[in-house]
């Protein structure tokens, strides 16, 4: 993964299940100290994820207002999406968001969308 805050939110999220796996046994059996420290170790790292999330949804909202703040948007036609490269040619400096991606979903797109400066 390229982003070292999805990795980390990636093991996080892999440690907090392997807790609740651990957690059940535990329960059954009744050892409470055991089951103590699992539960303090599981509020630690649930919070970190909550905090990590938040900061990559910042990073993801940094990049969405860019998006918008640049001169011209329009949704990007079948017939150009075939051919991709031949529209990056032609428009310098063109970003394009899929509504189907975290980004697009956050900014409540609705068809394949093109970001540039001049209008194309």
């Amino acid at each position: 993964m390229k982003d070292p805050i999805k990795a980390e939110i990636k093991r996080l999220s892999d440690q907090l299940d392997s807790i609740n796996h651990k957690s059940q046994p535990l329960l059954e059996s009744g050892n409470v100290e055991k089951l103590g420290e699992l539960m303090k170790e599981k509020v630690t790292i649930e919070e970190e994820l909550q905090r990590l999330r938040e900061a990559h949804t910042a990073s993801l909202s940094k990049e969405a207002q860019k998006l918008q703040k640049l001169g011209f948007q329009r949704a990007i036609t079948k017939k150009e999406q075939a051919d991709m490269g031949a529209l990056k040619k032609r428009v310098r400096g063109i970003i394009v968001v899929h509504p189907m991606t975290a980004l697009g979903r956050e900014m409540g797109l609705e068809a394949v969308t093109g970001f540039a400066r001049e209008k194309f």
